[in-house]
């Protein structure tokens, strides 16, 4: 599991740009601490969160989701936010690009909080049988 602290301005509504790498078959996740400007916890109280990813454009797909995280809040006053995928999940990706983001929202007001490139790497070895 990684940790990341970003830093997220309403004012420009621009995502923070964060690049994340996923082992296919494994359990992943990742949690965002997400802060304001002024260096204080960005508040998820009320807020409702999404994340997709999808083949990267690059590559010729941009078709629907190949993987949705489960997004959750595991401080949302003090601006935790989880993103994760479970080992079936990510078993069942191709190895290569994908670009992904996070939005979260409150009512109908919606923010992209995060964006990124993932990189998807198949497993090397398998379990002795």
């Amino acid at each position: 599991m990684a940790n990341q602290n970003i830093t997220f301005d309403l004012e420009s509504g621009t995502p923070f740009e964060s690049n994340i790498a996923i082992n296919g078959g494994a359990n992943f996740s990742n949690t965002f601490t997400v802060k304001n400007p002024n260096g204080t916890a960005f508040n998820f109280t009320d807020y409702t969160g999404s994340s997709q990813m999808v083949k990267s454009v690059a590559i010729g797909s941009s078709g629907p989701a190949d993987a949705t995280f489960t997004v959750g809040f595991t401080s949302a006053a003090g601006g935790k936010l989880k993103i994760s995928l479970g080992s079936t999940s990510t078993r069942n990706l191709e190895e290569g690009r994908y670009v992904y983001d996070v939005n979260v929202g409150s009512g109908l007001t919606v923010y992209k909080v995060v964006k990124g490139s993932v990189i998807v790497k198949a497993g090397v070895s398998s379990a002795p049988s």
